[in-house]
């Protein structure tokens, strides 16, 4: 770990420059409860639908909620954001996405931008792969497995099984993609659990349908969710360019905005994303954006989990602390 992020702080307090132009962009995937999907990888779950609404709530009555086509119209024009700005963001298109948060944001008149893997919309028996691993690891009725790839693993208790899942998802993240989900595949016959079809992303008419109520609004996410830099570049170009093809062939008015799967990114990435000519690219780097200095295609999140309690949601909206989560993550 290193020192203090100091250029960090000069750039989100301005000590060196102008005002800054400060963008909080909040992210999640799902929301809801662990025993309404016990198929799905738990630690996918950002907040239950009532700690959601609780959050959205204290967003609502203290902060400035703009919608993604508002903060692309106020970077065009080169003016500043409205004091205490702040993007709502969902990486995956998931169901709950529109059973559990969307009728929150309705209520409270919010807007927020869903990030679409385009592959999944139209194939609802596509199932992401850290579903699937989760399911072959936690949900077997193997007591060990002694040839994983990782070695010989004990799975006689839950918390082993946690445990070891973890060790896996760490490892196939390391892979090509191909390789994961070849890997993936794998472990799942060998623990008794091959992968099914199960609907986790909203399809095309879903999307298209919430389009049309004006509370969310799309961008792209790839269209097999791999992470890019674990991609061959001709795999990348494709995975970039063609989900913001997919995007406006089933929703015209979908954005030239971008999230990296797992956050990764690299120069090579970078330079088609500006060949493609998104606007906007949002990693998992947390922190608050300062506008007049940031990378627009390498924007920071305050990324969202379970584990966030009010107290702290409202912590890591303040920029000291903030610096804090640069800090603890660098």
């Amino acid at each position: 770990m290193g020192g203090l992020p100091i250029q960090y702080l000069s750039d989100i307090y301005g000590f060196s420059s102008e005002k800054p132009n400060l963008l909080r962009v909040m992210t999640y995937h799902r929301i809801g409860h662990p025993d309404e999907t016990p198929h799905l990888e738990p630690r996918q779950i950002s907040a239950s639908t009532e700690n959601f609404a609780a959050q959205m709530a204290f967003l609502r009555q203290n902060y400035r909620v703009l919608s993604m086509p508002e903060v692309l119209e106020h970077i065009e024009n080169g003016r500043q954001l409205p004091n205490r700005s702040v993007l709502i963001t969902f990486d995956d298109a998931c169901l709950d996405v529109k059973s559990n948060a969307h009728p929150v944001l309705k209520k409270l008149n919010l807007t927020a931008t869903v990030f679409v893997p385009t592959a999944y919309p139209g194939h609802p028996e596509r199932a992401f792969w850290w579903d699937d691993l989760y399911r072959a690891v936690v949900l077997t009725d193997r007591r060990s497995y002694p040839n994983s790839p990782i070695g010989s693993l004990s799975l006689d208790s839950l918390e082993n099984r946690l445990q070891h899942l973890k060790s896996l998802q760490n490892y196939v993240k390391t892979l090509s993609h191909d390789e994961l989900l070849e890997t993936v595949l794998r472990i799942a016959g060998d623990l008794g659990n091959k992968p099914k079809a199960v609907k986790t992303v909203l399809d095309w008419d879903e999307l298209r349908e919430l389009a049309g109520e004006g509370v969310l609004n799309f961008g792209a996410h790839t269209r097999t969710h791999p992470i890019l830099t674990q991609a061959t570049l001709s795999q990348a170009h494709d995975e970039i360019s063609g989900s913001l093809y997919d995007l406006r062939r089933e929703i015209p008015e979908s954005l030239p905005v971008f999230a990296y799967p797992n956050g990764n990114c690299s120069p090579e990435i970078l330079e088609i994303m500006h060949e493609e000519g998104y606007q906007l690219a949002f990693t998992t780097e947390d922190g608050i954006n300062n506008l007049n200095t940031a990378n627009p295609l390498l924007l920071r999140r305050i990324n969202i989990t379970r584990r966030t309690s009010l107290k702290l949601f409202r912590l890591r909206l303040q920029r000291w602390f903030s610096a804090v989560d640069v800090y603890r993550h660098q």
